[in-house]
């Protein structure tokens, strides 16, 4: 599919549950997990993550070094992910081509490889599926 760079696309994932403040005990139970989906823009990539050798259609190639800060869609959940106790946490792709390399590293491709959201220890699971070019295609 086609190679992710630094020009547009978008991770997505969905649930992503986190912890939305609600009344204290007695009236509640304090907080409650709500679902939320988790989007991620990757041109917010942090620049030296990604390789800054190789160009496609002007923006740097994505390795699976890449990694994006921020994540949208879960601000409400501000007591942190069930699972990441992290809201507004960083993407990583998990899966990367296994032919193709930038910089020594596996490229990614949109609508293929598995990325991991909102934190270290995942709170969501998800994939690019929106494409950031529509020039340069990684088959394998």
């Amino acid at each position: 599919m086609f190679a992710n760079c630094q020009l547009g696309g978008m991770n997505m994932a969905m649930p992503d549950v986190c912890k939305v403040p609600a009344p204290p005990p007695p009236v509640g139970p304090g907080m409650i997990p709500i679902p939320f989906p988790n989007i991620v823009n990757l041109p917010m990539a942090i620049p030296p993550t990604a390789c800054l050798k190789v160009l496609i259609s002007g923006g740097f190639a994505h390795n699976l070094i890449t990694t994006t800060p921020i994540s949208n869609g879960d601000e409400p959940g501000v007591l942190g992910g069930v699972a990441s106790q992290v809201f507004i946490g960083p993407s990583k792709h998990l899966i990367g081509s296994f032919t193709v390399l930038y910089g020594g590293m596996p490229a990614t491709r949109s609508l293929m490889d598995i990325t991991g959201q909102n934190g270290l220890v995942l709170n969501a699971i998800g994939s690019t599926l929106v494409p950031s070019q529509f020039k340069v295609m990684i088959m394998k």
